[in-house]
């Protein structure tokens, strides 16, 4: 074994996780959550880890963009249709999304399922992004086998020529937004001696509102 990995080790005690302080609601945590991180992380604190499920069982795992969230939409990330993860989902909806703020040693995990969020939606997120970003949802069949980088920079040589003296490209079809519902969210906090601070919040079927439960670290 490497010891000197198996010796890392350090004292979580920036901040508690208290009933009084957490709320009924967990997205009104969470948007608080992100607003510290928002300030407190220096690198995209707006990313989580997707885990999907392939269609022979396999657990995959990736990190992605948050680019919304709310109550109503849950969370919104975009990506290839026909990408990995795009098939995976297609083929089994149920996800996971994992946010790890280290500075502010707080972690959140949701679970739930995806659907793909409104065309006009995606096509309002695309045309706002930089153009060499929306020149590469074209030149990138993600996930496929190529060559080497020669053919990706080929691709958008030809494209740029294509789209020369157009300011918003067409979104590409296979290209757009998921929305995560969740079924449970999951707020970790560090603490001292590993006696972690991790509050549950589970949504009932049928009157869609949400218990809040303690869980040992």
């Amino acid at each position: 074994m490497n010891r000197d990995l198996a010796d890392m080790r350090r004292v979580y005690a920036a901040n508690d996780l208290a009933e009084a302080n957490a709320g009924d609601c967990p997205f009104t945590l969470f948007d608080r959550w992100m607003a510290d991180a928002a300030q407190t992380e220096t690198l995209d604190p707006n990313a989580m880890t997707l885990a999907t499920v392939d269609s022979e069982g396999q657990p995959k795992a990736r990190t992605v963009l948050l680019k919304g969230f709310s109550e109503e939409l849950g969370w919104v990330f975009y990506t290839n249709y026909t990408s990995d993860k795009g098939l995976e989902l297609s083929g089994n909806p149920r996800c996971s999304l994992l946010f790890w703020w280290e500075l502010l040693e707080r972690q959140v995990r949701v679970e739930g399922f995806v659907q793909k969020i409104s065309e006009a939606a995606s096509d309002a997120y695309y045309t706002s992004r930089p153009r060499e970003s929306q020149l590469g949802a074209w030149v990138s069949e993600q996930s496929q086998v190529i060559a080497n980088r020669e053919v990706l920079k080929g691709r958008e040589a030809k494209l740029v020529e294509q789209y020369q003296g157009i300011d918003i490209l067409p979104r590409p079809p296979h290209w757009g937004g998921y929305q995560v519902i969740p079924t449970a969210i999951e707020f970790w906090q560090g603490q001292p001696s590993r006696l972690h601070d991790r509050l549950r919040f589970k949504q009932a079927t049928e009157s869609k509102l949400w218990t809040r439960e303690r869980l040992a670290p």
